[in-house]
């Protein structure tokens, strides 16, 4: 099972480092199986619940996974070495498409909105005890919502999107949980589950989101909850149509335990109408991040949900942080009621950027895929060959195994980088890269 390795100590804390030690230095590779618990217990001479709590820790550090009486196994890369480290230091003179970073040209100057923040602040301080969230921004964030169809509910605000999605999954779940994932899907979701001690279930992609078949497999699985990009999807740039939507929403209203998250990745920055899935299931939760449309260093995002969610989050959220600065939030408020952008215009810069490079790699006979947002995705045959050759040629793209869990390989291009006018000698580069295309509409 372990080779010629031996866990050894007596206490959980022991055992736990010991497993990291094995993992750290080779000796245990990932898919290594580790012994059942009361069976290393009775090796140690410990009480099995020693050797639980020991892996109990290792699944919270994301050292291991467990998947039922299959057991528990080292995974494939502990969450202490995440996705982005897979990539590449881009050389001078590159042209860099990987970072995955918004158009800064289209990012609103910040002054004005925290002058106008601190203005606002000098005239009533934030102290403990006010609440969470300024209720000028809840204001302004519902009405967005209900705008686009978004069942009603309560609003909280996180630092970002993965920080609401992690309290969401932590207030519902526990260890040892499965939770469905898009695949190809955001790496940093894709590393957070197992962070949190959950198991990932891979859901694969077409350019209307989740595929229904592959969402119904995972549910049937076990799936305790699903996450979906809305729009924008981050590598592929899918989007959940109208169609889409009716049913994976007929299918959740079978599953009514399951947790719904939906991200709005592309809020602020596409034309496409959002087709909102909450509601249907007992417990679920649509985050809006304002990164894209208005910088990723604000660190905010909106959340609303059902009522028993929204006041978990919000009471964990009292025992850490306690709150998202309400300067931060008093800017957010400014940035959306003085129109410093431009929505209508965003989407349409990076729409035409994103179709003419989808449209000249057809025309040379690559399928890729970028139905909005910022991303093409491209499905090549051997993405450590082209990512290569695509340095060499001068441009630096993102492999796709920071994406993947079973779906096959693939790289993903950022447009926010590019002009219009590049896409000819890029389309190029890239039919020359991959020698051979990828058919097809399925990222699987």
């Amino acid at each position: 099972m372990l080779g010629d390795y031996r866990i050894t100590g007596r206490g959980a804390a022991d055992i736990a480092a010991a497993v990291e030690a094995g993992v750290a230095s080779g000796a245990l590779p990932p898919g290594s199986l580790l012994p059942p618990m009361r069976e290393l217990a009775g090796d140690l001479g410990v009480n099995p619940n020693t050797v639980a709590a020991a892996y109990r820790t290792l699944r919270e550090r994301g050292v291991i996974e467990t998947d039922g009486r299959r057991g528990s196994r080292v995974r494939s890369r502990p969450s202490s070495t995440p996705r982005d480290a897979l990539r590449m230091v881009v050389p001078e003179g590159v042209r860099d498409l990987a970072e995955g970073n918004p158009d800064v040209s289209l990012l609103p100057a910040l002054d004005g909105p925290l002058a106008a923040a601190a203005r606002r602040y000098a005239q009533a301080p934030t102290l403990y005890g006010a609440g969470p969230v300024a209720p000028e921004l809840a204001r302004l964030a519902r009405a967005d919502l209900d705008a686009d169809g978004v069942p009603p509910g309560p609003v909280a605000v996180t630092s970002g999107a993965l920080d609401g999605i992690e309290r969401v999954l932590a207030a519902h779940l526990r260890a040892g949980d499965a939770v469905a994932v898009e695949d190809p899907g955001w790496g940093g979701a894709l590393d957070l589950v197992p962070a949190l001690g959950l198991r990932v279930l891979p859901v694969a992609v077409d350019d209307d989101g989740p595929r229904t078949d592959a969402v119904a497999r995972a549910l049937a699985a076990g799936a305790r909850a699903l996450i979906v990009t809305a729009r924008a999807q981050n590598p592929t740039g899918a989007a959940v149509g109208a169609e889409r939507a009716r049913e994976l929403r007929a299918l959740l209203a079978q599953h009514p335990e399951v947790l719904l998250i939906e991200d709005d990745h592309g809020h602020g920055i596409v034309d496409l109408p959002l087709h909102p899935l909450g509601g249907v299931t007992r417990h679920w939760v649509l985050v809006r991040s304002t990164a894209k449309a208005y910088g990723p260093d604000l660190r905010l995002a909106v959340l609303t949900g059902d009522a028993v969610t929204l006041d978990r989050l919000r009471g964990r959220q009292r025992l850490g942080p306690g709150w998202v600065s309400r300067l931060i939030q008093y800017a957010v408020v400014e940035l959306w009621t003085s129109g410093a952008v431009d929505r209508t215009a965003v989407a349409r810069s990076y729409g035409q950027r994103r179709d003419a490079l989808v449209e000249a790699l057809r025309e040379r006979g690559i399928a890729a895929h970028g139905r909005s947002g910022l991303n093409v995705w491209v499905p090549v045959v051997d993405e450590t060959v082209v990512v290569t050759r695509l340095l060499a040629a001068g441009w630096a793209v993102t492999p796709g195994a920071v994406f993947r869990v079973e779906a096959g390989p693939g790289v993903r291009l950022t447009v926010s980088q590019l002009s219009v006018a590049e896409v000819p000698g890029l389309a190029d580069a890239v039919a020359a890269a991959a020698s051979v295309g990828a058919a097809g509409v399925r990222y699987d």
